[in-house]
């Protein structure tokens, strides 16, 4: 994963309150998905913030392998309007989802950004079938204003090298 700067080896946990900003920030984001409140999620990012959903498990070289999402702040605009303007097959009776987000780990840090390992749980229900999706995430907040913001978000699908069908809600 490239950045403007590299992170250190944490010295911190996640009793340091920068690391609990990061994790309640994350938490909220679930919530906001799972509420379909998509313009306030687009709120939670950086600016240049990257949604990415990787095909190939191992990668960290998301410019030069294939991405089931790869969205920058233009490209995550347009699913949220795709999402939400109803000229989405998508957006036709949209998937209620309840997700939950836990196993967290601070596996880098600096003054100005946390870096943390979670697992995420997400069940989705349209058209009478309900369906189970499991991910590692990685999140890159950045604590360095006001508030902490998602500077990239990595969903590494365990079934990711077969076909997944996610249509209808945001990951």
């Amino acid at each position: 994963m490239t950045s403007e700067h590299t992170l250190a080896r944490p010295v911190w946990g996640l009793t340091d309150p920068r690391a609990t900003a990061a994790v309640e920030l994350i938490w909220r984001e679930a919530r906001l998905l799972d509420d379909k409140k998509y313009q306030e999620w687009d709120r939670l990012w950086a600016p240049g913030g990257t949604y990415v959903i990787p095909i190939d498990p191992d990668t960290d070289d998301f410019a030069a392998t294939l991405n089931m999402v790869y969205d920058d702040d233009r490209m995550r605009r347009m699913r949220i309007e795709r999402l939400t303007t109803g000229y989405s097959i998508s957006a036709v009776a949209a998937a209620r989802t309840v997700r939950t987000v836990s196993r967290f780990v601070v596996t880098a840090a600096d003054d100005h950004t946390v870096e943390l390992s979670s697992a995420q749980v997400l069940v989705g229900h349209k058209h009478d079938t309900t369906q189970v999706l499991g991910a590692d995430l990685t999140h890159r907040i950045r604590i360095d204003g006001p508030e902490p913001l998602i500077q990239t978000k990595i969903i590494r699908l365990i079934n990711s090298e077969n076909a997944v069908n996610a249509s209808g809600f945001l990951l």
